[in-house]
């Protein structure tokens, strides 16, 4: 008898061994070092998505925000998830246009894609137009070992921020202005503006060094949060180069297979809820912020020169068209895109 009890003792201790172990190695903590600061009104809806991702897997899945330059330097940053220095990072999509100019669309769609097409639409065409489908083969003409999720969708975003009030475009092009990479920012170059691609965390000192003249970044909330009304009062809402603009993160390729089918599922389910919850604190902050800028800093709305639009949109889908004429799959989307507008549009 005392053997046999032994031998059920040692089995039940070994079994409890081994169930402890798996949910030991069930639990894993992704590192998302993103391109911004941690202040950033985007880490704040970044880390929301992240207390969803815990909640839906009973903590054992955690992701841990590093802010820009935590590990590598943000021009680093999608190489780094690449090849496993870090597990995940966070940016929007049109940072890495240098690896394919499809990131672009949907990063940035300049203009709306050309055809107009505004961040709720762009959401619909993303979810249910073939958009998801589309940018997961994203990664595999980039021929990066990535796994993206789509979070934040946050346009339109505001023209940008001046030294002086801007009449028209023959104003505009006195200054050298800071912009997001990729088409968008080369657009600008198109219509003579002296465009200057930079980081989130570089635009403020460069602005302060007069290194750069204007800048735009985002809207009310984010820009009173990295403090632009500091240096320029002059604030123009009206801009084409960013009506569609979407943030995303990014999971080491060999990580997002180790993890459960059901920790994949909530991570998907937690990035849906974002899409929606972002979009929504986004508008509900830059309504509190426009009126903290006017009333509180200063800040000067104005009208953007009627003669902009014009030369824009026309460089933008001149540069779009260039594009597709050059690459198979950056025409697949916008062609998806194009097909998309005109069925809703209708």
């Amino acid at each position: 008898m005392r053997s046999r009890f032994l031998l059920f003792c040692g089995a039940v201790l070994g079994t409890t061994l081994f169930f402890n172990h798996v949910a030991l190695a069930g639990k894993v903590n992704i590192r998302v070092q993103s391109v911004i600061p941690a202040k950033a009104d985007e880490v704040t809806m970044l880390k929301d998505f992240a207390a969803n991702v815990s909640a839906l897997t009973n903590g054992e899945v955690t992701i841990e925000v590093l802010p820009a330059g935590a590990v590598v330097g943000v021009k680093e940053t999608l190489e780094a998830v690449d090849k496993g220095l870090i597990e995940g990072g966070f940016a929007w999509t049109h940072y890495w246009s240098g690896y394919h100019p499809a990131a672009m669309l949907f990063g940035s769609p300049v203009a709306g894609a050309g055809v107009g097409i505004d961040n709720i639409a762009w959401v619909s065409w993303f979810m249910y137009g073939g958009g998801r489908e589309l940018y997961d083969e994203l990664w595999k003409e980039m021929g990066m070992n990535i796994k993206g999720l789509m979070l934040q969708p946050v346009g339109p975003e505001a023209l940008g921020w001046f030294k002086e009030p801007i009449n028209s475009m023959a104003d505009f092009r006195k200054y050298r202005f800071r912009t997001p990479p990729g088409i968008p920012g080369q657009t600008y170059n198109d219509i003579g503006v002296a465009s200057v691609a930079m980081g989130g965390g570089d635009i403020l000192p460069a602005l302060e060094k007069g290194v750069i003249d204007a800048a735009e970044w985002c809207c009310p909330k984010p820009d009173l949060v990295f403090g632009f009304h500091k240096v320029l009062k002059h604030y123009y809402l009206q801009g084409l180069h960013q009506v569609v603009v979407n943030a995303d993160i990014y999971i080491n390729g060999d990580v997002w297979k180790k993890l459960t089918p059901h920790q994949q599922k909530a991570m998907q389910v937690s990035a849906d809820a974002s899409l929606i919850r972002s979009l929504s604190y986004r508008i509900f902050e830059n309504g509190k912020a426009l009126k903290e800028l006017t009333e509180k800093h200063g800040v000067i709305l104005h009208d953007t020169p009627a003669d902009y639009f014009t030369e824009y949109m026309n460089a933008a889908r001149a540069s779009l068209e260039k594009n597709a004429a050059k690459n198979a799959f950056f025409k697949k989307v916008w062609d998806s895109q194009k097909a998309f507008a005109e069925g809703v549009n209708h």
